[in-house]
């Protein structure tokens, strides 16, 4: 059962603590979320797949309390159950547009038009790191890779609600594993598919990381998608470019204006070569590129 170890703290002291984290090897691969729960309060979350042991929680506690200043991080530890998601609602909020896409809820059918590549999302179901930056970001550079070249099959690291494979399924008509750490995600990212008529190109998997039998297809993946955090995003450098085919594109988000200089760097480090970047609303998203001969 997923756990989490959760802090409030200010809006500063949530983006230097999701650093730190990012830079310890002990938990650079875990899932971190910074939510502002009320005008200028801010939680932190930290995700742990088991509950986590006692040296686990006295290091955290030590690495909090010392990033912040603190002789004490009284951080929280509790189970994670189905409904303790954070749900990232659509419902009352602006739905999502970019070029043919529409990620939109089902309150907001009305709008979809002859030509949209239209995306449902239920709105108690559209969990995990779906931003609208990072979700517009992510489809922007989908829609450019799939004018440019061909995409036999994709990837799509951290699905949580499945929006981004579900959009390259729609788009490209092609085979697409669609993976993520939690159960519950994985059966929503299921749902998703078949009420959006994606099933027949989606599969899912649930799965830490992607080392797994399932992501070591002949080849490699033609478009891999990561759309977490930025220090996931850094540990899974060598195991994503591993799963890039050859001249295959590599599309990461969700990492903030601070981070892109250091996830860049973790990529470029693996013969990755930037393509683009952009910014929406404060969140990046990088475009990379693997030589053919790698």
């Amino acid at each position: 059962m997923t756990w989490t170890a959760s802090l409030p703290v200010s809006e500063a002291d949530a983006m230097r603590l999701a650093d730190a984290l990012g830079d310890d090897d002990r938990f650079a691969a875990h899932t971190v979320d910074a939510t502002e729960v009320a005008p200028a309060r801010w939680r932190l979350t930290v995700y742990f797949p088991d509950e986590p042991t006692r040296p686990e929680r006295a290091a955290l506690e030590a690495l909090a309390a010392a990033t912040l200043g603190r002789k004490k991080a009284a951080i929280a530890f509790a189970p994670l159950r189905e409904t303790d998601w954070v749900a990232k609602s659509l419902e009352g909020l602006a739905p999502v547009r970019v070029g043919r896409f529409l990620v939109h809820g089902r309150h907001d059918r009305a709008i979809v038009r002859g030509n949209d590549l239209s995306i449902e999302i239920e709105a108690a179901q559209a969990f995990g790191t779906g931003h609208h930056g990072t979700t517009a970001g992510c489809l922007a550079a989908i829609d450019r890779v799939a004018k440019t070249r061909r995409i036999r099959r994709a990837l799509d690291v951290g699905t949580g609600s499945a929006v981004l494979a579900i959009a390259i399924a729609m788009r490209l008509k092609t085979p697409v594993l669609a993976s993520d750490i939690d159960p519950l995600a994985i059966r929503i990212a299921a749902g998703n598919a078949r009420l959006n008529g994606a099933a027949p190109w989606l599969r899912t998997v649930c799965a830490a990381g992607v080392d797994r039998r399932e992501f070591a297809v002949p080849g490699g993946f033609d478009l891999v998608v990561a759309n977490i955090l930025a220090g996931p995003l850094v540990a899974l450098a060598p195991a994503l470019r591993r799963r890039l085919a050859p001249a295959g594109t590599l599309i990461l988000s969700g990492l903030l204006e601070h981070q892109r200089n250091r996830v860049a760097a973790a990529y470029r480090a693996q013969a990755l070569r930037l393509v683009r970047s952009d910014i929406r609303e404060g969140w990046v998203t990088l475009t990379l590129a693997r030589a053919r001969s790698a």
